[in-house]
């Protein structure tokens, strides 16, 4: 393991907060360190309070927040006696525990404390890095994981056997540690959990941290274990859009809500689920319970969700101690599907949920492969599991997680993505919970957003091949289709019927109407399976209901877009898709109007440029985030009961009116 230490950049980290963070980053770089939150750090600081007294305080990581980009406002400040005092009580709930640590903070404005503070307290080093490295799950997750952590560290760590975070575990390491540290102690391994470290300075903490995650990654190279070859699995080259829309519509049902389905056939998952020996394998459970948030207990294996959804149930009912308890949101519906020719499915109310329950998977994969060479994978007892599954902890930010935005757990398509109208749709639809399939012509559109509830892909609408292709790239990306908007398109320079070539005319009709016809056909049995119902949203234009000369191309293939669209929406009503059209005018920050163009259209009607942008009836500037904000409305809730309709956004047009 690389130790990232640089004592240049830790120089710019003054004091011993700042050198926390810095220790933090540099364990958060490393994801076979952390994951996603995963892991603690902690300083002990003396401060004066504003009596004028001496208190030590405990910064510890503060919840929700992330070890790679942490600041020293993502520590919480908590009165390590009132921690120490907390350690000695006999029993106290989780719940109970979580509002002490906010009751015994300096800071009202801090995020809540980490609920490892305690155990962070009870530590008598002034830095404390937790954990959850992949080496040492790996050997623990073994049958005989205690006995080879012995091997590996002698009596260089203290070792605790599993215990679910929270008070029960800080009450058992406050009482074991002053026994159990000495002078060669360098850290402390939580079975199936991570290792702990601990140090006087910020480096020593860190160097200890990397040195003992070394110290097992060495083990499993000596015993063949590290790294684990696997071996490539054909890929298959049919569509599965059709099939993955299904599956999401079903697991959707089961959920109670739209659900992103992302499909992984990397080169490592499909030699994973390929494995013979699969059904054993990657029904043990997770390589620590702190992952069973993230990804359930056990994945599906297979695409029989409905048997899933049986077996949890009956999980539930064996499991809970709690009669009152019940089955939450998604609990029934698996949140990982391995399948030997999908690969590695993740399933979750965001786009985000499923690329995080993905990079965990991920990394139970190595986790498993690697014990299984060692000796044989084995996690924890169901029983384990299930308690951190229903923690109440857990279940309480359920509860407390309010209303999702409007399109969470949707798929839209979005044409001419990349600029104007269609830029601003994927903004609008982002901002409302969706997770958007952007397409357009130019290369940009792949990097234009940096999220996971993004995909851009270039494509050229003109080629039926690209669409068919871009539609099963971002199906593979995210399970399905909710909302289609149809945007691209061009606008060509003005000319008159009489001196309009064939080619040109051909060229508009074949990028303004015959792609949409193309997309709307491939799309249409995908919006069929939105688990809400299908939406469609074309950009169309003033130019229907009122044309101007010079335009016929472009006002005439506008003119059919619209009629395609109304008859889409006679045709697929009973397929619950809604289908309407909005037409703006003058939206001038798009990629249509260039300079040239918006001063021939002005001399046209012989205006100033000005005067041009804003002649309308209300004498507003129409811009694209107006008309982005419109075709979100359209595919909410407030239009549910629309569809078929025609809405200008144009300041008001005479013509039209």
């Amino acid at each position: 393991m690389q130790n990232l230490w640089n004592e240049q950049e830790a120089a710019q980290y003054g004091g011993d907060l700042a050198q926390c963070v810095y220790a933090s980053r540099l364990l958060g770089r490393d994801k076979s360190l952390v994951l996603h939150g995963g892991g603690n750090t902690s300083v002990k600081i003396q401060e004066r309070n504003l009596f004028g007294e001496d208190e030590n305080i405990l910064y510890v990581k503060g919840s929700g927040w992330d070890l790679e980009t942490i600041q020293a406002a993502g520590f919480a400040p908590v009165r390590m006696a009132y921690l120490l005092k907390l350690a000695q009580l006999p029993t106290l709930t989780d719940t109970a525990m979580a509002n002490e640590l906010k009751l015994g903070m300096t800071r009202a404005d801090a995020p809540a404390p980490s609920v490892e503070a305690i155990l962070h307290a009870a530590i008598p080093h002034k830095f404390v890095l937790h954990t959850h490295a992949d080496a040492i799950l790996t050997v623990t997750n073994t049958a005989d994981g205690e006995a080879r952590i012995r091997e590996i560290y002698g009596d260089t760590v203290v070792m605790l056997p599993y215990i679910m975070p929270g008070f029960k575990l800080a009450r058992e390491a406050a009482e074991m540690l002053p026994s159990s540290l000495s002078e060669n102690t360098l850290g402390m391994v939580l079975l199936n959990h991570g290792i702990f470290s601990f140090g006087e300075t910020a480096r020593d903490a860190y160097d200890r941290m990397i040195a003992l995650v070394t110290r097992a990654e060495e083990y499993l190279q000596t015993y063949g274990a590290w790294q684990v070859p696997f071996v490539n699995v054909h890929r298959t080259n049919r569509a599965l859009r059709q099939e993955l829309a299904e599956l999401r519509r079903e697991i959707s049902e089961v959920a109670g809500f739209p659900v992103i389905v992302a499909t992984h056939d990397d080169d490592q998952s499909l030699a994973f689920v390929n494995r013979q020996d699969i059904a054993m394998v990657s029904q043990q459970g997770t390589a620590t319970p702190d992952h069973i948030i993230r990804t359930k207990r056990l994945p599906l294996l297979g695409r029989d969700v409905a048997a899933f959804s049986t077996a949890y149930e009956s999980y539930f009912a064996e499991h809970s101690p709690n009669a009152e308890q019940k089955l939450t949101m998604l609990d029934a519906a698996p949140r990982l599907l391995l399948d030997p020719e999908l690969g590695v499915v993740t399933i979750g109310k965001t786009a985000k949920d499923a690329a995080i329950a993905n990079d965990i998977y991920q990394h139970t994969i190595d986790i498993i492969s690697r014990a299984t060479n060692l000796g044989g994978y084995r996690s924890l007892p169901v029983s384990d599991a299930f308690d951190m599954e229903y923690w109440e902890l857990e279940q309480a930010k359920l509860r407390a997680g309010g209303k999702p935005p409007v399109f969470t757990g949707e798929i839209a398509l979005v044409t001419g993505a990349a600029s104007g109208i269609g830029k601003a749709c994927v903004e609008s639809l982002l901002a409302r919970g969706a997770a958007v399939i952007a397409l357009d012509i130019v290369p940009e559109i792949v990097d234009l957003f940096k999220r996971p509830d993004y995909i851009g892909l270039q494509c050229d609408v003109s080629s039926e091949a690209e669409i068919i292709q871009a539609i099963e790239s971002g199906v593979k990306a995210f399970g399905g289709l909710d909302i289609l908007v149809l945007n691209a398109g061009i606008f060509p320079s003005s000319r008159r019927i009489e001196a309009l070539p064939l080619a040109e005319w051909d060229k508009i009709m074949r990028i303004n109407l015959d792609a949409n016809l193309v997309i709307m056909r491939e799309a249409h049995p995908l919006l069929k399976l939105a688990p809400r119902g299908g939406k469609v949203v074309i950009i169309a234009s003033k130019n229907v209901p009122a044309p101007g000369p010079g335009v016929a191309a472009y006002s005439a293939s506008k003119a059919a877009l619209t009629q395609l669209g109304r008859v889409a929406a006679l045709e697929w009503g009973a397929d619950n898709i809604r289908v309407n059209m909005i037409n703006p005018n003058a939206v001038f920050d798009t990629g249509l109007w260039t300079e040239d163009i918006l001063q021939a259209r002005a001399k046209h009607y012989g205006m100033s440029v000005d005067d041009y942008k804003t002649n309308n009836i209300l004498h507003v500037a129409i811009t694209s985030h107006d008309c982005a904000e419109l075709v979100a409305e359209l595919c909410g809730p407030l239009f549910a009961k629309t569809t078929g309709a025609q809405i200008p956004i144009d300041g008001g047009n005479d013509r039209v009116i």
